[in-house]
């Protein structure tokens, strides 16, 4: 088996990784992430991905290469972190009462031969009616200023929600583990 590398420095891919039970170590990719013209929100992910995943290759050359990506799409327009309390105050206040997709792409990059598998699992949420007192209190206690749409499903982020809508619950938090499980057993990886 190919050594596994998670192309993030991101805490929370690393403890949904750290679930399938295989040997892996974390690089940050250095990669330009600005959104291009006309790009939807998928295209972006799936590009971001595989970027990711690439940008890796050349210090990892015998590797399978984990590259992921989250954007939230909010009125048409993709979203990402948001960086700091005033923004994810604004984030979650067009969010409220809303159903919005978050889009997470996946990509399983084989260094050694340049083959890679890339996927996007769209995850749909329905937002309760947020009130700002409400969104103050959850901002407050998380800070999810590092997280796709300012919420934290593994935290607190739960508490906002109406309904959640699609097939890996897990692609909310930003690795998509049962695609790369499928990704994972193409190359020949066994899992536990």
């Amino acid at each position: 088996m190919h050594p596994l590398v998670l192309a993030s420095s991101s805490p929370y891919r690393r403890r949904l990784l750290e679930q399938l039970q295989l040997p892996f170590e974390c690089a940050a990719p250095d990669i330009d992430e600005t959104p291009r013209p006309a790009e939807t929100a998928e295209q972006l992910t799936r590009r971001l991905a595989l970027t990711k995943a690439r940008a890796l290759a050349g210090r990892y050359p015998q590797h399978l290469i984990i590259g992921s990506d989250q954007v939230l799409l909010l009125d048409g327009q993709p979203v990402s972190k948001p960086g700091n309390h005033a923004a994810a105050l604004d984030q979650l206040r067009r969010c409220s009462g809303r159903t919005v997709r978050f889009s997470t792409a996946l990509c399983l990059l084989n260094s050694a031969s340049g083959d890679h598998q890339l996927a996007c699992e769209p995850f749909d949420v329905v937002f309760r009616e947020l009130d700002d007192a409400s969104i103050e209190r959850y901002l407050q206690h998380e800070q999810p200023y590092d997280c796709a749409g300012s919420f934290r499903m593994e935290g607190l982020g739960i508490s906002l929600f109406q309904a959640l809508r699609g097939d890996d619950p897990n692609s909310l938090i930003g690795l998509p583990l049962i695609r790369l499980c499928t990704m994972l057993r193409n190359e020949g990886v066994q899992l536990p």
